[in-house]
């Protein structure tokens, strides 16, 4: 669901609605609602959103993480094979998830749950892409040329509303998943839990 560091004020609308996700097993939240609770977007989320997306820099990170990237490429290779498509996916995910300051498995592990690392997925409830970002993000932070389909801007998106939830909910991950989904209910936590603990666990 349904980008960065601390926060600025301003405002944003609900995040992450209700979405089954295609190539999904089972039905989930979309990324990019409001929380439960909430009835407008917090400022300071709308701020790093758009803070994050004006950034420019290489997404390559050329000296970091290649035990990390032939690891994964060979535990995604039955579900992506196309070799180029799987090690740019990778060296993306890898990139910004550090730019945001997450795990990389914990992102490969909601992309897992989200989509099925299918980058066209779409949603019930119109959430995209590989995090299933809602596409109200593009209007609200003015750029609404953005594509959600483009992996490094999905993933800049994703990552960068998983860490604001992730830090909301003081590194509560159950917490902070079930917001960023935009449930209530644990079993959207779990099933992300349960990949990143069998499939995507850190070596």
């Amino acid at each position: 669901m349904k980008l960065g560091k601390k926060s600025i004020p301003l405002l944003f609308v609900a995040l992450i609605h209700v979405a089954g996700f295609v190539g999904v097993a089972s039905a989930n939240r979309s990324v990019a609602t409001p929380d439960s609770t909430a009835e407008v977007i917090d400022p300071e989320l709308r701020e790093l959103v758009r803070k994050a997306a004006l950034e420019t820099e290489s997404f390559h990170d050329r000296f970091d993480g290649e035990v990390w990237l032939t690891d994964m490429s060979r535990r995604l290779e039955m579900r992506v094979p196309d070799t180029n498509f799987r090690m740019q996916l990778l060296k993306t995910v890898h990139y910004e998830a550090h730019r945001a300051g997450l795990m990389p498995e914990l992102v490969l592990a909601v992309i897992d749950v989200e989509s099925n690392f299918d980058p066209f997925a779409i949603s019930s409830a119109g959430a995209r892409g590989l995090m299933q970002v809602m596409p109200f993000w593009l209007k609200e932070i003015g750029r609404p040329g953005d594509s959600l389909f483009r992996i490094q801007t999905n993933l800049r998106y994703g990552c960068t509303i998983l860490k604001y939830y992730l830090d909301k909910e003081k590194g509560n991950l159950y917490t902070a998943l079930k917001r960023y989904n935009g449930t209530r209910e644990r079993h959207y936590s779990l099933r992300v839990d349960k990949v990143l603990r069998t499939r995507w666990y850190k070596q």
